[in-house]
């Protein structure tokens, strides 16, 4: 019925089986951005948001969302993680924070998902953790920079302009 993997011949949702694949090495990286206001983003930066750290905050929300993927995702395997990381870039003129979150594994399916999800919750705990200083914070993207390892090999997205 459909070429999408997670749909069966009735199309119906199921979960890919991958058994039949061999364990390879897998990266991924994905990125947020989360602009803010003037003095939320000075807040963020000096270290003097009302509710702590919001960098070291977000960059552990989103090592733990990696961690917990399959529970978050319904289609999603549990894999073991060999690395997860989170970074977060300070834009100044835009008032923004840019997040880098990367996976790595060894296993029979990628790890973009991984990736994706620890960069969207770094995102929304920045959001968390400024919404008493600015409500009209957006997290104005979310998206896979790059993956590596696997049958369908590598993926790098195109530059963006910041």
């Amino acid at each position: 019925m459909s070429n999408l993997t997670h749909l069966d011949e009735h199309g119906a949702a199921r979960m890919v089986d991958v058994s039949a694949k061999e364990a390879s090495t897998r990266e991924a990286q994905a990125e947020a951005i989360v602009v803010l206001s003037a003095d939320a983003f000075a807040a963020v930066c000096g270290g003097t948001a009302p509710k702590g750290d919001v960098l070291a905050a977000a960059r552990l929300a989103g090592i733990m969302a990696a961690k917990k993927t399959s529970e978050l995702i319904p289609l999603c395997h549990p894999i073991a993680l060999t690395q997860a990381a989170v970074e977060i870039e300070q834009l100044p003129v835009r008032h923004a924070l840019r997040i880098v979150a990367s996976a790595k594994t060894k296993a029979e399916t990628g790890v973009e998902m991984e990736a994706l999800t620890a960069a969207a919750i770094a995102a929304l705990t920045i959001y968390d953790m400024t919404k008493a200083i600015d409500r009209g914070a957006v997290i104005e993207s979310v998206r896979l920079l790059a993956k590596s390892g696997g049958k369908s090999g590598s993926y790098a997205a195109p530059r963006r302009v910041r």
